[in-house]
């Protein structure tokens, strides 16, 4: 059978299948009750509280332990155990390094300073991107709706990403903010630094208005760079739980699991290769572009 017979046979399979259960299971059995923002929803497991702070450890915190664990196996990989004739794991890491001091760092900032920076942007990046991988994997974490094993209360599958609740992108906005400012500090003084986001040769009278642009620039690129990874990362996962079956809940067409479920999987394949990687790729390098302008001459 050609590969056009066979790709031609799924989806007859497919369409029938979906036929059928339509027709079987009809269109009842709503559910209003459907929300799929409830995978977001942080439960304390462990309830901490110092004042006005909520330092509980939830399930957020898992993923943050989980993904710092891998960032620094992953770090230790490339320190201790490259060897002449890599595997693919080597080979893979050697990607992810290579991109990262070369692309990401390498083409934003002079020699020296990609030496210095590399490794900071080089986390940023491996921590980002596992943070946004690993939210793509069904965890037993879901403690709102149980499922009985044996007479034992488990959490159900669920599928969460820390990236997706925005103190995260802040935080490490944040810290981007903060270093890049020092670094320019550090590198002209501060008034130098200042006196580098007016223009040389402005009038003297639009400078007012052309220093209040320049600083609500510097605080927008705070709200910019933490919205991008939190919207995008949200975004994709209510796509896969809308396009995963969700959807079919929301319709009450219990046979539109099947239809979708193909659907999901592209939307999956998409989220993982394309959103995931690429976000991560989009915060390291700005980082590296904002360390960069920020020792730039004429800045």
């Amino acid at each position: 059978m050609s590969t056009k017979a066979k790709v031609l046979l799924g989806i007859a399979i497919w369409l029938g299948g979906t036929v059928a259960l339509v027709a079987l299971v009809g269109g009842s059995g709503e559910n209003a009750s459907f929300a799929p923002i409830e995978e977001f929803r942080l439960e304390p497991w462990i309830p901490i509280q110092l004042g006005p702070f909520d330092l509980s450890i939830n399930k957020a915190v898992l993923y943050l332990v989980i993904a710092t664990v891998l960032t620094v196996m992953t770090m230790t990989y490339i320190a201790r155990r490259m060897v002449d004739k890599p595997n693919r794991v080597q080979a893979a890491v050697e990607a992810i390094f290579t991109l990262s001091r070369d692309q990401i760092t390498g083409d934003n900032m002079s020699r020296d300073m990609s030496v210095r920076w590399f490794p900071f942007i080089a986390t940023l990046f491996l921590f980002i991107l596992f943070s946004n991988l690993i939210g793509y994997l069904p965890l037993p974490l879901n403690t709102h709706e149980p499922v009985s094993v044996f007479g034992l209360e488990i959490p159900s599958l669920a599928i969460y990403a820390a990236t997706a609740n925005l103190s995260i992108p802040l935080a490490l906005t944040l810290v981007v903010w903060i270093a890049y400012q020092v670094e320019g500090v550090r590198a002209k003084g501060l008034v130098p630094y200042v006196k580098g986001w007016i223009p040389k040769g402005s009038p003297p009278a639009l400078v007012p208005m052309i220093a209040f642009i320049e600083v609500l620039s510097q605080i927008m690129r705070i709200v910019s760079l933490s919205v991008r990874l939190f919207a995008n990362i949200l975004a994709g996962h209510m796509l896969i739980l809308f396009m995963g079956g969700g959807l079919a809940v929301l319709l009450g067409l219990a046979a539109l699991g099947w239809l979708t479920a193909p659907i999901a999987i592209v939307f999956f394949l998409f989220e993982v290769v394309i959103v995931a990687g690429l976000q991560a790729f989009i915060f390291a390098t700005l980082t590296s572009i904002y360390l960069g302008e920020a020792v730039a001459e004429g800045h």
